[in-house]
């Protein structure tokens, strides 16, 4: 485990390479037919990629990755957020999660909030559909208040678990 990124440069490099040292899983490795569109959120892959674009009546209903990942309950980033500080300060940090996922999935429509729960010691975990979102989201957390930021992936693994924690 590391922690943050100004600390282990190089760690923190690879964590925001992710997606090129590794294979997501849920992007299959056959290329989909196009015009597709996924059949539970209503986003369209085009031109190699998933977009918000309306897709054509005529399109191959599928599961986008991340909509296949909610179904499986099958995170690709996990974020724990604990402290006095956030508890002190939850309406506010909860706001700036949300933000940071509204920007995040405007432009990328695979990367979302998959559940939020309070877990042991006044701790909140959230899981992610794409580890990027995981990074982007505690990375906004140290940039806006400080605090403790950590890392932890496996080389092999599609997955990013990230620990923000701040204490008064």
């Amino acid at each position: 485990m590391s922690t943050h990124r100004f600390e282990h440069h190089e760690q923190a490099f690879q964590i925001r390479n992710l997606r090129e040292l590794q294979h997501d899983p849920y992007h299959g490795q056959e290329k989909l037919a196009e015009p597709s569109a996924c059949a539970e959120c209503g986003a369209s892959y085009h031109k190699g990629r998933w977009t918000w674009q309306k897709a054509d009546s005529y399109a191959v209903l599928k599961l986008c990755p991340a909509c296949r990942r909610i179904k499986d309950r099958c995170p690709a980033g996990f974020l724990t957020i604990g402290g006095d500080f956030y508890r002190q300060h939850e309406p506010e940090i909860n706001h700036l999660i949300v933000n940071v996922e509204m920007k995040e999935k405007a432009e990328h429509p695979l990367k979302r909030v998959i559940e939020t729960h309070q877990a042991a010691e006044g701790q909140t975990c959230m899981t992610f559909t794409d580890p990027q979102l995981a990074r982007a989201v505690g990375e906004a957390l140290y940039d806006a208040y400080k605090g403790e930021l950590k890392f932890d992936y496996q080389p092999g693994e599609f997955l990013l678990r990230v620990w923000w924690t701040r204490w008064s």
